[in-house]
């Protein structure tokens, strides 16, 4: 009787589910998990036998890692002209994840886009992704701030263009403190409920920058990267910074040969 009831209990108890539940069960079970998957397909390090200097040995995806026209730089002797004002069309949003993909902390915008827009004269480029490093990898003038904050945008055309935000020891940050409560300690992704943030609030008021054609800073190292680098640094509190140097205490690519490409800078700050 025992073992009837045991068995016979489940069907009860699923014929006795309103009809939206079951359905709503049923869609469940039959939709896929989100599963963090490397962005990388051969793991790589900044130091050591997989690191810099081997880059473009380890994978032929990462051929273009010892290419001319790659970043990061030192930003000297930059050439001033009459440039574009960067418009940052950016709106408060939903973040889903917060993910630590084995080198950085970083969010990410799944398809079909964050819906933030960099807009430089007639070109438009979508936010795809943001990420930090420990200092920062760009020097000016043969300065290194605390660290810098990558924006990553792509046009309709497969353009890429990147902001730079260099952070420097002040005040606390309100957007990078809500990312860093949800930091996940390990590789991986930590799902975040109603975590809204505004990307703009990571963007210094002055609009002020250099600008020069380089690369992703981490392998495959793809070339054709429009890089701006916000000439006015942004605050974040030493102990913002102490957190991210636990997990990375120095995530950053040496500085990259200019190989005669120009950089250029606006006019003002």
């Amino acid at each position: 009787m025992r073992n009837a009831l045991t068995f016979a209990l489940p069907m009860v108890i699923a014929m006795s589910l309103p009809a939206t539940c079951a359905t709503a069960l049923a869609a469940s079970d039959a939709a896929p998990a989100h599963q963090y998957v490397s962005p990388w397909r051969t793991p790589w390090t900044y130091e050591g036998e997989r690191g810099n200097d081997h880059w473009a040995d380890l994978d032929p995806q990462y051929a273009a890692c010892r290419g001319k026209e790659q970043s990061p730089i030192d930003i000297r002797d930059a050439q001033k002209a009459d440039l574009p004002a960067l418009r940052f069309d950016y709106k408060p949003g939903l973040i889903p994840y917060v993910t630590n993909n084995g080198a950085t902390i970083r969010v990410n915008y799944e398809a079909p886009g964050s819906g933030d827009f960099l807009v430089v004269g007639d070109a438009r480029y979508q936010l795809t992704q943001f990420h930090f490093h420990r200092p920062s990898e760009e020097y000016i003038r043969g300065k290194r701030f605390d660290m810098v904050l990558h924006l990553m945008h792509q046009s309709s055309d497969g353009k890429v263009a990147g902001v730079a935000v260099l952070l420097k020891t002040g005040k606390s940050n309100a957007t990078i403190a809500k990312l860093w409560a949800h930091m996940p300690m390990a590789e991986g992704e930590v799902k975040v409920d109603g975590l809204e943030v505004d990307p703009l609030d990571l963007v210094p008021l002055k609009r002020g920058y250099y600008t020069y054609l380089g690369s992703q800073t981490a392998p495959p190292c793809n070339e054709g990267v429009k890089w701006f680098v916000l000439k006015t640094p942004l605050e974040i509190s030493a102990e913002q910074i102490k957190a991210f140097a636990k997990l990375y205490p120095h995530d950053v690519r040496p500085l990259q040969p200019l190989n005669g490409r120009v950089v250029q800078e606006t006019l003002t700050d």
